[in-house]
């Protein structure tokens, strides 16, 4: 990054790469546990949901390209293995090892929720001191609510399905 780019950002810039580290962790962990949920999945409703699972995959692997080239044009450097996504990643990783779709709805949620969580953290700490990093913050953020709510709606719906087919 130029130094003028590095010196205009109102805060210590190698906390922010810690903060956007997490958030590029975050995000690979995110993609690989939609990916493979949408394999894994059974159950009713489970094309419905699987195509989610994959659009949501795609979204959050953009989010991380996204994370990388902000990380890059701070002077960093991006985690660099799968391994350490998981050491510094504060959203953990959920495995489908129950592939049940209401196991599955109920852990990406709970992962949307933590995202949700983290990125307003990053808004909060960038907020007035770094926009750039903020309105990407924003951004994300934004697609996070949208992905929670999509697989809410979905969760409440099979609920429905389930309910309805006991009566």
């Amino acid at each position: 990054m130029g130094t003028k780019g590095r010196e205009i950002v109102g805060l210590d810039v190698e906390h922010l790469l810690e903060l956007l580290n997490q958030a590029y962790a975050s995000e690979w962990l995110a993609y690989y546990q939609y990916w493979l949920g949408a394999k894994l999945i059974k159950g009713p409703m489970k094309d419905a949901v699987a195509a989610e699972l994959n659009q949501h995959a795609i979204e959050e692997l953009a989010h991380a390209a996204l994370l990388a080239n902000r990380i890059i044009q701070l002077g960093g450097k991006p985690v660099l293995t799968p391994e350490g996504w998981g050491n510094v990643s504060p959203c953990k990783y959920d495995a489908p090892k129950d592939p049940y779709v209401a196991v599955l709805l109920d852990q990406n949620i709970a992962g949307e929720q933590c995202a949700i969580a983290a990125y307003k953290d990053l808004m909060d700490a960038t907020k007035d001191k770094d926009m750039v990093t903020y309105n990407l913050a924003l951004t994300i953020l934004e697609d996070e609510i949208e992905h929670e709510e999509d697989l809410q709606s979905l969760r409440e719906d099979l609920d429905l399905m389930v309910e309805r087919g006991r009566k």
